[in-house]
């Protein structure tokens, strides 16, 4: 009966046109950044250490602008439930296509890295875009809340784009490759490694971070072309993702070689516009030092030798 309830909810504010919603949105950004002060040390912390050439003022305002886009995010997730083809045609705007036409003609499927740059939540729009020969997909992580999730995974394949989980990632890309389906899968690479998770670090955003390479791992294995998508804001409401190639044979480059590329595309993606990158979220809360006190490497494998 809630999931109901809730989806009734949503989906009456989603019938909403994009002005009162964005209207909806500003009233958001009073009350959880100026009053309530939502995760203000995390991201006020981040921004400090990923720009300390930036004065004062120039953080400040990165940051007010962050807290505005990060409400018209939650705003324009709850319009995505409705909105038209038509409108998110108008609304995401995809460039580079002709990577994925050559991969498709060469028969070659797709690992596309993300990162939570707004607004990724449309780029699950990208059926709408290429050929039908790519079967699209993203990584999925499930929510917590079960009502939200359910919400979450109807609206982010509404557009035919498949969610797949995390665990099951592995084995639906070899079933895809077996099957000689073609696949281009989403996959944001910017998120906290577990402990066990983590085998390499590079520097990102002035900080030694600790990073996931499993889409790396996962590109290799099946002869995956590697692309990254860069996201960016050309007015409020309408955004641009333009595919870059960062390898099509991936069993060439050097161990790690990928990922890094990634995170160098990605900084630089952020640079240009960086209140629109999710700093709320605490990325930098696990440290080599803590790692190398906590845990030793034998034969590729991170073994814990103390406890939390």
């Amino acid at each position: 009966m809630m999931y109901y309830i809730v989806f009734a909810i949503w989906y009456l504010f989603s019938l909403l046109p994009f002005w009162v919603l964005y209207l909806f949105s500003d009233f958001i950004y009073l009350i959880l950044y100026k009053m309530l002060g939502y995760r203000v040390k995390v991201v006020r912390k981040n921004l400090t250490e990923s720009f300390p050439e930036k004065s004062e003022k120039e953080l400040r305002e990165i940051e007010s602008k962050f807290y505005h886009r990060l409400c018209d995010y939650f705003v324009e997730l709850l319009k995505s439930m409705t909105m038209s083809d038509k409108e998110i045609r108008k609304r995401m705007v995809f460039k580079g296509t002709e990577i994925i036409e050559q991969c498709v003609a060469d028969e070659q499927s797709i690992a596309l890295y993300l990162g939570h740059t707004f607004n990724w939540e449309w780029v699950t729009s990208l059926p709408f875009r290429i050929s039908d020969k790519m079967h699209c997909g993203q990584l999925y992580h499930a929510l917590e809340n079960p009502i939200i999730d359910k919400i979450l995974l109807r609206q982010r394949q509404r557009w035919g784009a498949e969610c797949i989980a995390l665990v099951d990632i592995l084995r639906k890309t070899i079933e895809y490759k077996k099957k000689n389906q073609l696949t281009i899968i989403g996959y944001i690479g910017d998120q906290v490694p577990h402990w066990n998770n983590i085998h390499h670090w590079c520097w990102f955003l002035n900080h030694d971070t600790p990073v996931m390479t499993g889409t790396e791992r996962i590109a290799i294995k099946n002869h995956q072309a590697i692309l990254y998508l860069e996201l960016t804001q050309k007015k409020r409401g309408h955004y641009e993702a333009e595919f870059k190639l960062i390898t099509r044979k991936p069993e060439q480059l050097k161990e790690f070689e990928a990922t890094d590329i990634y995170y160098q595309m990605l900084e630089a993606n952020i640079r240009r516009q960086p209140e629109l990158w999710l700093w709320s979220h605490n990325r930098w809360k696990r440290t080599r030092e803590e790692f190398n006190r906590r845990f030793k490497v034998v034969d590729g494998k991170v073994i814990q030798i103390l406890e939390d």
